[in-house]
Parts: structure tokens; sequence; C-alpha cells
């Protein structure tokens, strides 16, 4: 799976994420792409998850439309992302086409 992290998302969170290709906004020259014409940017560019710690991002955003499948981080903090890498690889296989999912880390 082709997968775009956004600004907040902690780009060490690809080492756990090995069975996919992970690509980070600002590798792809978008790192001052908002939310919006980053999804629409993602999906034309055949990405299909982005990972993203914008908690607001469902509220600023039609996603019902959307290709590609939305992972949404409740924060932005490393250690506790890495903390619960293994739920994020779990959440990541489970997730299809157009799929929005909120994973809380504690």
């Amino acid at each position: 799976m082709r997968i775009l992290f956004d600004q907040g998302t902690p780009a060490p969170l690809r080492r756990s994420l090995t069975a996919h290709v992970v690509s980070t906004a600002y590798e792809q020259g978008w790192s001052t792409v908002t939310n919006g014409d980053l999804i629409r940017l993602a999906e034309q560019q055949g990405f299909e998850l982005l990972i993203t710690t914008d908690t607001n991002l469902r509220y600023r955003q039609n996603l019902q439309e959307r290709t590609i499948a939305i992972l949404v981080l409740s924060t932005t903090s490393w250690p506790r992302i890495r903390a619960a890498a293994n739920q994020v690889v779990e959440v990541v296989a489970d997730l299809s086409a157009g799929d929005t999912c909120e994973l809380r880390i504690p």
C-alpha cells in the first residue's frame, strides 16, 4: 500500500510500516499544501492511505466521496505513537479504500 504522512505525523512511524511504501508530504514537496488539497493530490498520485494527526479533519473536509483511506492519529507525540505502533500496523492492515478511522492513542 502507498501511504502518505501529513506534516504532523512523526516520520519514524514509517519503520513500523515496512510492508508498505511510505512518503511524507515534505518529501513530495507538499509541506505547505492544506488538507483538502493534500487529500486530492494524494489521490491523484495513487496514494491509498493518508495518515494524519489532524483530529479536526473530518469536520473541515467532506470525506465521504474520497477513494483514499484516512487514518487519524489522536496525538503527534512520537513516544506515544511509538508505544502504539503495533496497533497502528493492525489498523492499517484492516483499512480499505475510502475508509476513515480515528485511532485514540493513550
